[in-house]
């Protein structure tokens, strides 16, 4: 296959299998809570990422980095995946996906304190935006953006996402993108495992669906994802790959809806229209 293609079917396979962890989690919710869900996920994900590691052998880390490390592997494994599970339990998975696309713009706001970057005016236009887009999609969940409600739970996955993105920048520039991405797996799967007795007891008595849809997320989005996502990003370059991710959030609605039959509401389209419109508003013209 030219490597074109080879480039566009590793997009396409990053995208469908991102999206396709929300219907998934819905699905496995059904019989796991959030916690140990998430443990099991990456338990599976991290025996792969064990053997990544044994056949690459790439730079360990230095003792310096380690602390970083593990920031990444608590906030971009752990408590995402602790906050993403829980609103799952009630938001449904195409708002929750919407909902996790704005972390660019929170990414970007993030950067704005920490590293000093600067905003455009277009780059507060389309943060409103998201963020009006956000509180439409909540409208038409229960409980809305109310404390505690499911939407923030999403809300609080996408904070976590965009400060997992910040600490690692420097990270990837100097181990690279793999590498990164397995340490992080592997710490998020050593900071859970404290809850896998708990996932190991419930699986004993799963459904094959349960069981099924727990596997596929941790070979298909944990583990895959990430590997056909480093290689589009080797072709395309970072600021042309990352226009593909806003499919996801329609990818997952789709996905959704053929595996779990959920029908997305006219909030969370009108919602998911506007999150997504500001963050390609911040991403294009949103920053300096």
């Amino acid at each position: 296959m030219p490597i074109s293609l080879s480039a566009y079917a590793a997009v396409a396979f990053t995208v469908i299998s991102w999206a396709s962890a929300f219907p998934m989690i819905r699905v496995a919710l059904r019989e796991l809570a959030p916690i140990p869900l998430a443990a099991a996920r990456f338990a599976i994900a991290a025996v792969l990422v064990v053997a990544w590691l044994a056949w690459k052998r790439p730079p360990r880390p230095s003792p310096s980095d380690a602390l970083r490390i593990f920031l990444c592997g608590l906030a971009g494994i752990a408590l995402y995946n602790f906050t993403l599970n829980t609103g799952q339990q009630t938001v449904s998975p195409g708002a929750a996906a919407f909902i996790v696309n704005i972390a660019p713009i929170l990414t970007a706001l993030i950067a704005l304190v920490v590293l000093k970057e600067r905003f455009t005016i277009w780059g507060w236009i389309g943060t409103i935006v998201s963020f009006s887009g956000i509180a439409v999609i909540a409208s038409g969940q229960p409980a809305g953006l109310t404390f505690g409600a499911g939407t923030t739970f999403i809300l609080g996955s996408a904070i976590c996402t965009a400060s997992y993105f910040v600490l690692q920048k420097p990270l990837v520039a100097k181990y690279g993108a793999m590498p990164c991405a397995a340490y992080t797996m592997l710490t998020g799967a050593l900071l859970l495992s404290p809850w896998l007795p708990g996932a190991a007891s419930a699986l004993t008595t799963a459904s094959y669906a349960t069981i099924g849809a727990v596997v596929a997320l941790a070979v298909f989005p944990a583990a895959l994802g990430y590997a056909t996502w480093t290689f589009a990003l080797g072709y395309f370059g970072a600021a042309r790959a990352s226009n593909f991710l806003y499919l996801i959030a329609p990818v997952a609605t789709a996905l959704a809806f053929l595996f779990t039959g959920d029908v997305p509401g006219s909030q969370t389209l009108a919602g998911g229209a506007l999150a997504i419109a500001g963050v390609v508003i911040v991403n294009t013209r949103g920053r300096n």
